[in-house]
């Protein structure tokens, strides 16, 4: 009797899997069986599950055995289907509607790894420096190469204010170990702000930052709000920042991409079969009324990310800068299973409006600008200079400057040290100074601005010269037409 029991609550699980549709490896050739193959099958997995549970050396725990099995059986298909429990599913819900406890970190398995796509902005995670592609291989000091992506992360989850730590291996391949406070996230996923490029005064173009760090049920809303505020302000033009943004809800990413276009294709979705394909397009309605976009991403800009950046990348309506993204070209759905477990299942690839498939690849940018530091590489010899020839002309005026001149050199002396500054004491100000793809994102604004201005200018001198040709044309018919 409890083999027909398993073998029909297997086959209910398969036959979910199958109608979800799934990605094999392109190196292994897909083995297809026969009902009866099939059946055999499941009666061996019965057997083992039998054989296991009474012969292991201590007491089993049958609920988890089968959990497992159900979730490897999904973990064979790609990094992103998984079997979600009772209290994975309810997590999942919680997380998607912008509050949950824990981390604040999106990790993916990585060849049996635990490997970080990008910690959320202003979390613990965040807060205490962990980077996409950051690999976690401890937690609690408990190796993490045996855990399934579930498990890494329910050890991660906990009640509000206690810790956990992770040991960390970073680009250096040198292990940290980092002490992290539980907290409860409250994810907003839209922050806005008027900018002006680093030294600049108060007379320079104001820019639009948006920045978006991941795309959730409220994304859109904010975004809309954002944009209705800067437009108040009249920037000159928007700086969309979607760096180490891990992405989420492809019904956020196609309305964020609509409110900056007034027409054209956005993303494709394509499914197992080839008649399967969703294509959505953009409404009526830039709500940038068609000011310079440039949109920053790096390879911590994943999945959604990746689908607006394309989206505006293809249709000419917005430059993309930073380094080349993560990659993730595929669409995830949960299907309940109707006793509150779910799985969460890859159900598509997507494609940019030009065709492409950012899977394995990403969205390069056209403009590739590497997060860097800028030193000062040459200082001025004060001994050889024209003050220092014989008989050279004086300058007035020095004297007057030399004291404030003195009193600022302590200060300039210190620029040495200006990277040993912990970025937590660093002013908002201060900090985007320091982020070098964020000012050539704002000098790049800036720049088409200038551009936009010169064709529209002389747009106009076009529209005035043939004026007054026709005014001519017409002044000349009427002199005819009276001789």
């Amino acid at each position: 009797m409890l083999k027909k029991i398993l073998i029909c609550a297997v086959l209910a699980t398969v036959s979910v899997n199958c109608f979800a549709g799934n990605k094999q490896k392109k190196e292994e050739p897909v083995v297809h069986l026969t009902d009866e193959q099939i059946y055999s099958e499941l009666q061996k997995l019965a057997l083992v599950f039998e054989t296991a549970r009474d012969n292991f050396v201590e007491e089993a725990d049958e609920k988890k055995m089968l959990e497992a099995a159900m979730n490897g059986m999904l973990a064979e298909l790609d990094p992103h289907s998984s079997y979600l429990n009772a209290d994975d599913f309810k997590d999942f819900n919680d997380k998607t509607q912008g509050e949950f406890g824990g981390l604040g970190i999106q990790i993916t398995s990585d060849r049996g790894a635990i490997r970080v796509i990008s910690p959320i902005d202003d979390t613990p995670a965040y807060k205490a420096g962990i980077k996409a592609g950051d690999y976690i291989t401890k937690i609690d000091d408990e190796q993490v190469f045996d855990m399934t992506l579930n498990q890494a992360v329910k050890k991660m989850k906990g009640r509000p204010g206690t810790k956990v730590k992770l040991t960390i291996i970073g680009d250096d391949n040198e292990p940290k170990t980092l002490t992290l406070k539980r907290d409860i996230i409250k994810v907003k996923s839209v922050k806005f702000r008027e900018l002006r490029l680093a030294d600049s005064d108060e007379d320079s173009p104001k820019i639009g930052y948006v920045r978006i760090s991941e795309f959730g049920a409220t994304t859109v809303k904010e975004l809309t709000d954002a944009i209705k505020s800067l437009e108040k302000a009249k920037v000159v033009g928007y700086l969309l920042d979607v760096r180490n943004n891990p992405g989420g809800y492809l019904t956020a990413a196609i309305g964020v991409s609509d409110a900056f276009l007034d027409d054209g294709e956005i993303v494709s979705t394509r499914g197992k079969e080839k008649t399967d394909i969703d294509r959505n397009f953009a409404t009526k309605g830039d709500l940038t009324n068609g000011k310079p976009i440039v949109v920053l991403i790096n390879h911590g800009s994943a999945s959604a990310s990746e689908i607006v950046a394309g989206a505006l990348q293809d249709n000419g309506r917005a430059l993309v800068m930073g380094s080349q993204s993560f990659g993730k070209g595929s669409v995830q759905q949960q299907k309940p299973l109707g006793d509150g477990t779910a799985i969460h299942i890859t159900i598509a690839r997507y494609y940019t409006p030009s065709g492409r498939s950012i899977q394995n690849e990403g969205i390069t940018p056209d403009v590739e600008v590497l997060q860097s530091k800028v030193k000062v590489l040459e200082k001025r010899d004060s001994d050889y200079s024209e003050a220092s020839f014989k008989n050279s002309l004086k300058n007035d005026e020095a004297k007057k400057s030399k004291k404030s001149k003195s009193n600022s050199k302590s200060k300039n002396d210190d620029d040495d040290d200006e990277d040993d500054v912990d970025e937590k004491d660093l002013t908002e100000e201060e900090k985007d100074a320091r982020d070098y793809q964020l000012q050539r994102g704002l000098s790049m604004v800036i720049a088409m601005t200038k551009m936009q201005m010169t064709v529209d200018d002389r747009r106009a001198v076009v529209d005035a010269e043939n004026a007054e040709k026709e005014k001519a044309k017409e002044s000349s018919k009427n002199k005819d037409s009276k001789k």
